[in-house]
Formats: structure tokens, C-alpha cells, sequence
């Protein structure tokens, strides 16, 4: 993100009381909003239109979490197989995981829409 971060201000249509996370959410995202909605309730920056875009910060953050649990079991390559003409399966080489893209791209987003909401 280029330029100066933007001046955070009370608002006075500001959230009172942190809701609840959204039942669809993941186990991560959900504890993410938990760690962060008393935070951004009680800087009383956080309005109602603003928790569509709390909901795809706490999305991102729980695919991030998800996808590093992801390669940590599998790893960041994997090896491509293929069955050969005598049924034996040959390794083709290795490919990056792709969960390593998902991960990068759900920090990105979540990097920018922390920025948005302070």
C-alpha cells in the first residue's frame, strides 16, 4: 500500500457492542473476529458498514492459518507421478503446492483490509 495511512476518527455511529462472529465463518476466522472486534470496538472506528469488511479480514486470516497447517503437513512442492505403460507410477518432478499461492494472496488481502479498518 502506497501513500500516507489514512486518519483513524470516532465515529459516533460507531459499533457499541462487538457482535457475534457469523456462524458460516471457519474456526479460524471466527477466533480471529473474536480477537479483534473488542479492539476495533473499543477505538470505536468500527461502524456497521464496515463489518463486511471485517468478515473477508477475518475470512483471509482463517484461509492463511488453514493453508500453513496445509504446508506444514504436505510441504511447499509436491511430487507429480504418473503411471507408466507397465503400471509402475513415475515421479514427473516436483510442482509448487498450491496452497503456498492461496496462502500469499489470503495475506494480501487480509494485509490491505487491516489497513482499512485500522
Amino acid at each position: 500500500m502506497r501513500g500516507a495511512k489514512p486518519k483513524l476518527v470516532v465515529d459516533n455511529g460507531a459499533v457499541k457492542k462487538a457482535p457475534p462472529a457469523p456462524s458460516w465463518m471457519s474456526a479460524d476466522a471466527k477466533r480471529e473476529w473474536r480477537r479483534v472486534m473488542p479492539i476495533l470496538v473499543q477505538r470505536r472506528i468500527l461502524t456497521t458498514a464496515d463489518l463486511g469488511s471485517l468478515e473477508n479480514y477475518c475470512t483471509a486470516i482463517g484461509q492463511v492459518r488453514e493453508m500453513e497447517r496445509h504446508i506444514q503437513e504436505h510441504g511447499h512442492v509436491l511430487e507429480v507421478f504418473k503411471e507408466n505403460e507397465d503400471g509402475d507410477m513415475v515421479c514427473l518432478g516436483l510442482k509448487r503446492n498450491p496452497a503456498v499461492g492461496i496462502q500469499a494472496d489470503a495475506m494480501t488481502r487480509a494485509r490491505l483490509l487491516a489497513a482499512e479498518l485500522g
